[in-house]
């Protein structure tokens, strides 16, 4: 699917940096949390500062691109998919699943560009109108609830990103939240146990 962040080709030798960059930008997010220095991200990378800002003018649009790539390999792929098959609702969940995946294993880059809704809005837009289609289909075929709309959907998954803060990174523990809206969309509710419970870090009751 499109987005505003997608460049002209570049060279081979200026695409091989962009990549690189992008790749260090992950690995730092992750390890050292979202108010790493771009100095950090360059050094990791093995470029020198000029290369970083040449391809990026700030940390804003090295984070929308590196979220944006994520999309790109993790849930175009699966979107499409969802479209091409028969059954909407199990696409839909599907699409839904590769998302909050992302969003778990990349949690510092989302806490980077936190509360900038039109930032995200940017890299997500065509991802809005596939789940719209999914979940219109779903409620023709009766497997979805005819009175959820797609606002309801999007504050849904934003509800499941927001959750992610409360999880370990990169763990699996996003499944069972994601179970429960199911339930929630669902004209029936499936017959499947929940996953399994995860504590939330820090906290005892």
């Amino acid at each position: 699917m499109d987005r505003p962040l997608e460049r002209k080709p570049l060279r081979a030798d200026a695409a091989r940096n962009v990549d690189k960059i992008i790749t260090a930008a992950r690995q730092c997010f992750r390890e050292l949390g979202p108010e790493v220095p771009l100095q950090t991200i360059a050094t990791t990378a093995g470029v020198g500062p000029a290369t970083l800002f040449r391809n990026f003018a700030d940390k804003e649009q090295l984070v929308l691109a590196a979220l944006s790539r994520q999309l790109r390999l993790h849930v175009d792929p699966v979107v499409a998919e969802a479209l091409a098959g028969m059954d909407a609702a199990v696409g839909l969940m599907k699409v839904i699943d590769a998302v909050v995946q992302v969003a778990s294993e990349d949690a510092n880059l989302l806490g980077a560009v936190a509360g900038r809704r039109g930032l995200l809005v940017g890299i997500t837009g065509g991802l809005i109108e596939s789940m719209a289609e999914l979940l219109e289909r779903g409620q023709g075929q009766g497997s979805l609830r005819r009175d959820i709309t797609i606002e309801d959907m999007i504050r849904l998954v934003a509800m499941l990103i927001g959750a992610v803060d409360t999880m370990e990174p990169g763990s699996r523990a996003w499944e069972r939240p994601v179970a429960l809206l199911e339930d929630a969309i669902r004209t029936e509710k499936p017959q499947r146990p929940l996953p399994a419970q995860t504590p939330i870090p820090g906290m005892t009751f």
